[in-house]
């Protein structure tokens, strides 16, 4: 698919929403409830998503939270449920947000899903500072060669075929803070009733 590019100003905070593999309406009805109430527009500058929204109210409800919002298209985002909009979707997508340029993918595409040799070729092709990839459902980020690799998860706690009959993904999304040279990563996770919160922080490494 074709490579998109968008450029923002920097500004003094920039609280980048990371989320995707919602599945709604076919896996889950909606997003955990406390999820939702940590989300209130206003706060967020840019979106995110790595695709599997599937419907338009999902993707209506994160444009409500974001004025910039960037979506990559999952093997699941079709017309039927997002008419106009799925079509148009890219595979792959680059935004700059201050110093940084984050690569958006959804990931079925990687081959083995998740492998770190295939990721690393994807961010090397795309040129890109952080890579953030979906599919796998599992939250995992790690640091490669100066690189910051993300994979939100799947934000409403969506099964997948990958998982055991007995296990169930844990719903996660990633709050990321921008500012100059540092990335600082939040990782939401709801267990049980409550959500946990983990910081993870990152220096983009100097050219």
């Amino acid at each position: 698919g074709k490579i998109q590019h968008s450029s923002y100003p920097l500004a003094r905070m920039v609280l980048v929403l990371v989320l995707g593999d919602l599945h709604i309406p076919h896996r889950v009805a909606q997003l955990p409830k406390q999820f939702k109430a940590l989300l209130v527009p206003g706060k967020i500058q840019h979106i995110l998503c790595t695709g599997n929204l599937v419907d338009k109210t999902t993707f209506d409800y994160l444009k409500s939270l974001a004025n910039d919002v960037h979506v990559v298209r999952g093997d699941f985002d079709d017309s039927t449920f997002l008419p106009g909009v799925a079509d148009n979707l890219p595979d792959t997508k680059v935004v700059t947000i201050g110093q940084f340029k984050l690569g958006l993918c959804h990931g079925h595409q990687i081959v083995p899903w998740g492998d770190a040799e295939a990721l690393g070729a994807l961010q090397r092709q795309l040129d890109c500072d952080v890579l953030v990839t979906g599919h796998t459902h599992h939250f995992a980020t790690y640091e490669a060669d100066g690189k910051l690799f993300i994979n939100p998860g799947t934000a409403t706690g969506a099964f997948s075929a990958a998982f055991n009959v007995d296990e169930a993904p844990l719903p996660s999304f990633v709050l990321m803070d921008l500012q100059g040279h540092s990335a600082v990563t939040y990782v939401y996770e709801l267990k049980g009733e409550g959500v946990s919160v983990r910081k993870i922080e990152h220096t983009k490494a100097s050219a």
